[in-house]
């Protein structure tokens, strides 16, 4: 007979896991599903899948040199096999032909402080990106900056591919501010969504962001191809 249990709803609540909007139940199950997409494909073929992708792209970003990894963008991912050819593992190929191999697993571990500090600087800064949208959406000009095609509110996203990055407008803010040990959060989620514990210094990253972001509408597509973080 099993034990009974004890302790209330709040106590025994499961902590959650993300990758990009994707919850899911525990650790393994997110782990699970990535090995679940690695095995669909042979080594060396191509994620055709966009669901697929848009994981594998979500899940790029989660790791801790995702900058660097993602370069100038991703154009598409390869199954590869592993350093010690034991397992497989992903490969993202970038716009300018660039094959960087990473570890899902490095993905997948706790986030760091400076992830965790970038995180919280793109909720700070989410209200921005909305007014964006929101303007560009009543002046009926739903429209790619990149292409000319006509965008619908499904297939839209906001990019700073006309300007900066997000990564590097982010970057000088934190060096000016004495580096990312310097910036304190609030309690967050696993997603990240926590916020400056210091309100006069959000605001001023609320200030940088508006005078350095270039911010611009794309496709679904357009956007996949350039660098998120």
């Amino acid at each position: 007979m099993s034990a009974p249990v004890t302790g209330t709803a709040k106590e025994l609540k499961v902590p959650e896991v993300w990758i990009g909007p994707r919850r899911y139940a525990s650790k393994k199950a997110r782990q699970e599903a990535v090995q679940a997409i690695l095995a669909r494909y042979g080594l060396g073929q191509i994620v055709d899948q966009q669901e697929d992708h848009l994981l594998l792209r979500d899940l790029l970003d989660m790791h801790p040199d995702a900058a660097e990894k993602v370069g100038p963008g991703v154009d598409h991912f390869r199954v590869i096999a592993t350093p010690r050819g034991h397992h497989k593992g992903p490969e993202a190929v970038l716009v300018d032909g660039t094959k960087v191999a990473f570890s899902y697993m490095k993905c997948l571990d706790a986030p760091t402080h400076r992830q965790r500090v970038l995180a919280a600087m793109r909720t700070e800064i989410q209200p921005q990106v909305n007014t964006h949208y929101e303007s560009r959406k009543a002046a009926h000009t739903l429209v790619s900056d990149e292409s000319g095609q006509d965008l619908t509110p499904d297939d839209v996203h906001v990019s700073y591919f006309q300007g900066p990055r997000f990564h590097d407008i982010a970057l000088e803010f934190v060096e000016a501010t004495g580096g990312f040990s310097a910036v304190d959060l609030t309690a967050e989620t696993p997603r990240g969504l926590a916020l400056f514990t210091d309100r006069a210094l959000a605001e001023r990253w609320h200030g940088h962001h508006q005078e350095r972001a270039v911010l611009g509408l794309l496709s679904a597509k357009e956007n996949l191809r350039r660098p998120r973080v």
